[in-house]
């Protein structure tokens, strides 16, 4: 046999000081010698066994001993010895001689280490490979790691309930929840500048690859307020998109996922990392808030999680839900038996204890069929966003918004001349979404520091349901739910009606005023300044505008050309 990671002999006396050598298990497995005359099994350290506290050594001292971990467990590192390992094994070659000189004596113990999960990274070479786009962050850090363990399931009592109470049982670990996923890591270089809250999304995937959707919606806050972030590939479809693309497969050849009933778990395990003291994947920092979020689809594994696993794990201290349907997601699916769909409406349990935050745009609130609706309460909030589809212009956009004020110019721009890149029936939204998503970051932050929950948020004027009928203003514009100023002093009407490819329908839609109506509404650039303005300040006042934006909102309408 090959020895790995051999003992050299010049280091012999350093860690050898004597002809017993314990073994020592830490977590759930055993230590397996290849003599087979060695062995240490976890029933003998418990019961306290010689063969592991003592482990008498007489004449050469030759043995590769392996970890090998129980189910459920996973080997992460030796202990004293071949402790730059990379595998199981550790081997020592030590003389006789050697060993005879130091009788009676007792060496420090071989320990193997198991865990129920492991963390390795940074991965190398540094993102060789562009991983996503918009994985960038001026004065950030961004490393990447490999999380891998056993990941469990969970089977829900039932009926399941209609109040979003669900009660499940973690499922016996078995080696069919193994897995290995990455995890992208933004933080800022200065320590200083950490804030002390991380946030972790729950990785898109609808797209058939990882996008990390609120990390482009909101990055300019996350980024100029401090916020750390991990991206979290989660689901199958992210996980196998890495391991089999062309670009990818090298790097990520290894990555291994069980399927999606393994989901929650696998997002379970991202916060206990990013939550330890002196968190390995926040290089040192320590988070004293780790937030969830998660959009669209991952919203509505976010309900899900909220209502069955939260309850269990007590991982993270808050949670931002955004873009929800009215249903979760399936607990268990296949090829687990029985599959368990999630009945809708899904209701955010009340019971929780930690702060809820949910976001819908104008599209979530008539796609879901007003489902998604429950009342505010002491750790709830829901904002509905007028003028707002499911994503829009800026989701494109904000890729590449350097957060100097020009972001803000284009998306201006797109209401006068807007974008159609796919193609669609019209030109797509651009409405004021990502600067009220913001503010709800901010909100639910503050809530968590200081205990003051964010502004009760207006509901949208419903005219009728099934289907929804919004009430609009004569320019088309939805009534009531959280303004901006694009509703307020409105340059375009801003909905979430489209057609063309399945994208179409959630990127909404943008209808330029003429400069007729234009005129109309306000004579002269220096009425619509004024009212644009206006609508600002009172936006920010209600706290669904953050004054950081202030600046960026008005250059941008400064610098259209009237009229057009």
């Amino acid at each position: 046999m090959k020895l790995l990671n051999l003992v050299a002999l010049g280091m012999v006396l350093l860690f050898v000081q004597a002809c017993s050598h314990p073994l020592e298990i830490v977590g759930e497995g055993d230590i397996v010698s290849a003599s087979g005359t060695r062995n240490c099994t976890l029933e003998n350290f418990t019961a306290g066994s010689l063969y592991c506290t003592k482990n008498l050594v007489a004449g050469a001292y030759q043995e590769t001993y392996s970890a090998v971990p129980r189910v459920g467990w996973l080997f992460d590192q030796w202990g004293n010895y071949c402790t730059t390992a990379t595998v199981n094994q550790c081997s020592f070659n030590v003389s006789a001689q050697a060993v005879q000189s130091v009788l009676g004596q007792t060496m420090p113990p071989l320990k193997a280490i198991f865990a129920k999960y492991k963390l390795t990274g940074p991965v190398q070479p540094d993102f060789s490979i562009n991983l996503a786009t918009g994985f960038d962050a001026p004065g950030y850090q961004k490393k990447e790691f490999f999380l891998s363990g056993t990941a469990q399931s969970y089977t829900p009592s039932l009926p399941l309930p209609t109040d979003g109470k669900l009660v499940v049982t973690a499922d016996p670990e078995v080696a069919g929840g193994n897995y290995k996923t990455r995890l992208v890591v933004l933080r800022p270089i200065d320590a200083g500048q950490f804030n002390g809250t991380v946030i972790v999304e729950w990785l898109n995937v609808t797209a058939g690859a990882d996008v990390p959707t609120d990390w482009i919606m909101a990055r300019n806050e996350f980024i100029r307020s401090g916020y750390a972030y991990v991206g979290v590939s989660a689901q199958a479809v992210g996980v196998n998109a890495l391991k089999t693309g062309a670009a990818t497969a090298a790097r990520y050849g290894t990555l291994l996922h069980p399927g999606d009933s393994y989901s929650f778990s696998i997002f379970s395990r991202a916060g206990l990392l990013a939550g330890e003291t002196a968190s390995v994947l926040l290089g040192g920092l320590t988070a004293e808030r780790v937030l969830a979020t998660g959009e669209s689809q991952s919203a509505s594994r976010m309900v899900t999680y909220i209502n069955a696993v939260q309850p269990i794990e007590q991982v993270y201290d808050a949670f931002f839900v955004h873009s929800r349907s009215g249903s979760g997601s399936a607990i268990r699916q296949s090829p687990l038996v029985p599959a368990i769909s999630y009945p809708s409406p899904a209701p955010i349990r009340d019971d929780l204890g930690v702060p809820v935050m949910v976001v819908q745009a104008e599209g979530d609130v008539i796609n879901s069929n007003l489902t998604a609706r429950q009342p505010d309460t002491s750790n709830f909030r829901s904002w509905e966003l007028a003028g707002t589809s499911h994503a829009d212009a800026y989701t494109l956009q904000g890729l590449n918004d350097p957060g100097d004020g020009s972001g803000a110019v284009a998306m201006f721009g797109y209401m006068r001349a807007p974008s159609n890149p796919f193609g669609c029936d019209s030109p797509i939204n651009a409405g004021g979404h990502h600067w009220a998503l913001q503010a709800a970051y901010d909100g639910l932050d503050k809530w968590l520091r200081t205990g003051v929950a964010p502004p009760v948020g207006p509901l949208l004027d419903v005219v009728s349901s099934t289907p929804v009928v919004l009430n609009r203003d004569a320019n088309g514009n939805a009534l009531g739910g959280v303004r901006s100023p694009h509703v307020d002093a409105p340059v375009a009407t801003l909905d979430s009606v489209n057609g063309g490819i399945f994208f179409c329908r959630l990127f909404g839609r943008t209808t330029p005023l003429t400069p007729a109506q234009i005129l109309v509404l306000y004579p002269t650039k220096a009425d619509f300044l004024d009212q644009w303005s206006d609508a600002i300040g009172v936006n920010v006042a209600a706290g669904f505008l953050l004054p950081a934006d202030v600046n960026e909102l008005e250059a941008a309408a400064d610098a259209w050309q009237f009229p057009n």
